[in-house]
């Protein structure tokens, strides 16, 4: 019984873990600058990335093709803010924080899928310079 109570254990603090690790990497992915030609393409306003910009950014992860390299969508980050949007649907309307944090996650997801497209657009500039000096 007791082995089996610390098999439990050890399987919540190894996924509470995952999940604060994998969170702190999205963030230092989102916290990196953003090109303008980006936004422009997402119809971003004033430049700031807000909570709702996560589709259209999404949207054009899908269509900035991956030219080189493994393929890296947004899955996982599409699950995180479908659930944060269920929490807020459900916890929302009781308690403003629980808005205010859905909103701030949202917007880091945004901002997280804007660095990708960014980061795909770069590298398949850079491959199209490449063979053109060939």
């Amino acid at each position: 019984m007791f082995a089996a109570v610390l098999l439990v254990v050890s399987i919540v603090a190894l996924s509470q873990f995952a999940l604060y690790y994998w969170r702190s990497v999205l963030a230092g992915v989102a916290a990196q600058p953003v090109s303008g030609r980006v936004l422009e393409a997402a119809c971003v306003r004033d430049g700031n990335v807000s909570a709702g910009d996560f589709d259209a950014l999404a949207v054009l992860n899908e269509l900035t093709p991956q030219l080189q390299g493994a393929e890296r969508g947004l899955t996982m980050v599409r699950l995180y803010v479908r659930a944060i949007q269920a929490i807020e649907l459900l916890l929302g309307s009781f308690t403003p924080a629980v808005r205010d944090w859905s909103q701030r996650e949202r917007a880091l997801c945004a901002r997280y899928a804007a660095v990708q497209v960014d980061r795909r657009l770069q590298a398949n500039l850079e491959l199209a310079a490449s063979l053109r000096s060939c």
